[in-house]
């Protein structure tokens, strides 16, 4: 009986898993926050300059997709942006507000189409389950180039020649995995212009100096990092695999894309990502930084702090910037 139910894991305001396996991710947090893990309709009319619509990916898995469309002169076909929600592989979903509200302005400051599949979330779907579904929708969109498949909006004024990927936090990761198992395939005619990870959850089983001093924050807490990877990671995994600490791997003939590689100056997992760009510049590959001054991880999905804060409303509008003329130039 659910009466019965015992929790035997809590990750404070997002997640809270029983006995009997039930998840339940309600948010129990502060009630003012709530309604950026609210989700968000679609609308096929322009609001502010984007419309949204959701999509099926494939009908036997019931992979589904948010697609956000600008509003641009009809001048020629628009950049595809495939886009990987963050949340520690465990919570969160595309029409998320704190999504809604960032990647409508993405979409329209870049004049890209964004697709963002909803992720199979851990402890239910351990990785790589959301890596799949990441790979699963860039193939599908390789169908859709190919008009195997058809979607009203994509197959009409997407470009295939400039697929991107972007993802936020462990969203970050998706992407680093995605590229690589992309620069094995012959995705023709889809080419991956280039690939934009956001604050990546690049860690090690051991504490960095930066998790260790620097501030933790309500987008990401060392309890939070520890819980979810724990619960999200592969069975029998650490953080020191290749899903989470990339850095060092052998890079050496993986073809891989540019990238843009977005850091936060008091990010707790900042020295690790600086030591995967490192890493990706001694091998060679093209790698661009971004580093968010003053703000913490994820900074620019709160939409509170953008309103109320100065500099977090600068910084997410320096990034979307940096974003858009990343894109504009590949």
């Amino acid at each position: 009986m659910v009466a019965d139910r015992k929790i035997i894991d809590q990750v404070s305001g997002w997640l809270t898993v029983y006995d009997d396996g039930f998840v339940d991710r309600a948010w129990t947090g502060p009630p003012q926050f709530k309604f950026m893990s609210d989700p968000v309709p679609p609308h096929h009319h322009f609001i502010d300059g984007v419309a949204t619509h959701d999509l099926l990916i494939n009908s036997k898995s019931g992979l589904r997709a948010r697609v956000y469309l600008p509003e641009v002169p009809e001048t020629g076909k628009l950049p595809i942006l495939l886009h990987f929600h963050g949340g520690g592989f465990c919570i969160s979903q595309p029409d998320w507000y704190m999504y809604y509200n960032i990647y409508t302005r993405i979409a329209r400051e870049a004049g890209a189409i964004v697709v963002s599949p909803f992720l199979r979330l851990a402890p239910e779907h351990r990785l790589p389950a959301a890596i799949d579904d990441g790979y699963s929708t860039l193939l599908w969109l390789r169908d859709v180039a190919n008009d195997e498949t058809y979607d009203s909006e994509l197959s009409t004024k997407g470009d295939f020649n400039r697929v991107f990927l972007i993802g936020d936090s462990s969203g970050g990761n998706i992407v680093h995995q995605v590229a690589k198992k992309a620069g094995k395939e012959n995705l023709h005619p889809v080419k991956l212009a280039g690939a934009i990870p956001i604050h990546p959850g690049f860690v090690r089983s051991v504490r960095s100096k930066s998790e260790l001093e620097k501030p933790q924050s309500p987008m990401l807490t060392l309890d939070m990092l520890d819980k979810f990877l724990k619960m999200g990671l592969p069975e029998g995994s650490t953080k020191d695999g290749p899903i989470t600490c990339p850095m060092g791997e052998e890079l050496q003939g993986v073809e891989l894309p540019p990238y843009l590689l977005c850091v936060a100056e008091e990010d707790l997992v900042i020295d690790t990502e600086m030591e995967f760009y490192e890493g990706m510049k001694k091998d060679g590959k093209k790698i661009e930084l971004l580093v968010s001054e003053g703000v913490g991880h994820s900074f620019y999905l709160n939409k509170i702090a953008i309103d109320i804060d100065p500099i977090t409303s600068q910084q997410t509008s320096k990034m979307i910037q940096a974003i858009s003329h990343f894109v504009a130039n590949h």
